[in-house]
């Protein structure tokens, strides 16, 4: 931007991690003022900390209309995941996972390590048009009947391609398969009905629906056998084993609610925003267009959007020069920005794509004027890139 225009603060980064809400921030200095027992002490203390741990499970298992019993308590969803992967081989026989290359690391890496640890199989089911899961090559490496763990996530985080939870559910079932699904972009954004799902294990992480850092659950359905993966007390019956991070559970609880309760609201708005700013891309910026399925409104999670900009300056000069006019976005996932491999997720899909790709990731906070200004950004970093060739 040039000197003379203002630089206005845009967060577009929300697949990352979204902002705490002020409700929860509110609620969270409540509680670091209230019960402080151990929820597992028997005295009056630790029973007014149980309660508010119980709690929390209880709406959560509601939401999900599943039992409480099937709630734990993590410090968030790449222990969730790690948890699910570790457990299926150790506990349930498990000889082989199939995922797909597009999983977030928690899932590929976690795959990776099992399968070198416990000589354990792992296969990458094939990819159509657009990123989308071949649900026919599923069915076909499902059909041996190896005891196998599908992990597969809901929606991605980069790209935001929806995967058919129902289907991938039914056809595990069907082969006698265990089924884990991440599902850390779409809880408290998207309606989960546990008894509609054929699901084995399931990850969530509060900071991705407005809630604090550092939390999170994960579903274990009540038939499975599963020892502890965390070993010491009785926590979590038995399962993992630490004293629980009540003030972040507590804030999850919150956090998680206040997203149910104003979800149709907040996704029919973003929804509208996403939309508005497809048409502004599609016509103001040249020979720009989208990867995976997240430009379509019905497939793809309405919070992301990645698109790739060839007429933008390539080598993350892109993404420095947003930063630089006060826009926050990525490249592809923040648990990889590190990398100088760039994306993995679009390299599955597009292995041909060098172009300049920015994530833009949009949340309940964002406004149609700050999208404005991101297009104004973009058109200048456009025309000062027309200058230079």
């Amino acid at each position: 931007m040039s000197d003379s225009k203002k630089i206005m603060k845009v967060y577009l980064d929300n697949a990352a991690t979204t902002p705490l809400r002020e409700e929860v921030k509110e609620y969270m200095i409540e509680a670091i003022n209230g019960p402080y027992g151990n929820p597992s002490s028997t005295h009056q203390f630790g029973r007014t900390s149980k309660g508010i741990l119980e709690g929390a499970r209880k709406y959560i298992a509601e939401s999900l209309n599943c039992s409480p019993m099937e709630i734990v308590f993590t410090a968030g969803g790449t222990e969730a995941d790690n948890t699910a992967l570790n457990c299926a081989v150790r506990d349930l026989g498990v000889t082989r996972i199939i995922t797909s290359p597009l999983e977030h690391h928690a899932v590929l890496h976690t795959a990776e390590a099992v399968g070198s640890c416990f000589d354990v199989k792992v296969e990458l089911v094939n990819l159509l048009d657009k990123g989308e899961i071949d649900y026919n090559h599923l069915e076909s490496l499902l059909k041996d009947g190896e005891p196998t763990l599908v992990t597969l996530m809901h929606a991605n985080n980069e790209v935001g391609n929806f995967l058919d939870l129902k289907r991938v559910g039914d056809m595990c079932k069907t082969y006698s398969a265990y089924f884990h699904t991440d599902t850390v972009q779409t809880m408290g954004h998207h309606v989960l009905d546990l008894q509609e799902l054929n699901i084995d294990f399931l990850a969530a992480s509060a900071h991705k629906f407005y809630g604090p850092k550092g939390v999170g659950f994960m579903y274990v359905n009540s038939g499975l056998k599963q020892a502890p993966f965390i070993n010491g007390g009785s926590q979590e019956r038995g399962k993992r084993g630490g004293t629980e991070n009540l003030l972040g559970i507590a804030g999850m609880h919150k956090a998680l609610q206040l997203s149910i309760e104003s979800m149709e609201e907040e996704n029919n708005r973003i929804v509208a925003l996403k939309e508005y700013f497809i048409g502004r891309l599609k016509n103001e910026m040249e020979g720009v267009y989208f990867n995976g399925l997240s430009a379509d409104l019905d497939r793809s999670l309405c919070t992301v959007l990645s698109v790739s900009l060839p007429s933008l300056p390539s080598g993350g000069m892109h993404l420095f020069s947003l930063d630089m006019n006060g826009i926050a976005a990525s490249g592809g996932s923040a648990c990889s920005s590190g990398s100088s491999k760039g994306s993995h997720v679009i390299s599955a899909i597009d292995p041909e794509n060098t172009d300049p790709i920015v994530r833009f990731s949009i949340g309940k906070n964002n406004t149609q004027e700050e999208l404005d200004y991101v297009m104004d950004v973009l058109k200048e970093l456009q025309a000062q890139q027309a200058v230079t060739l």
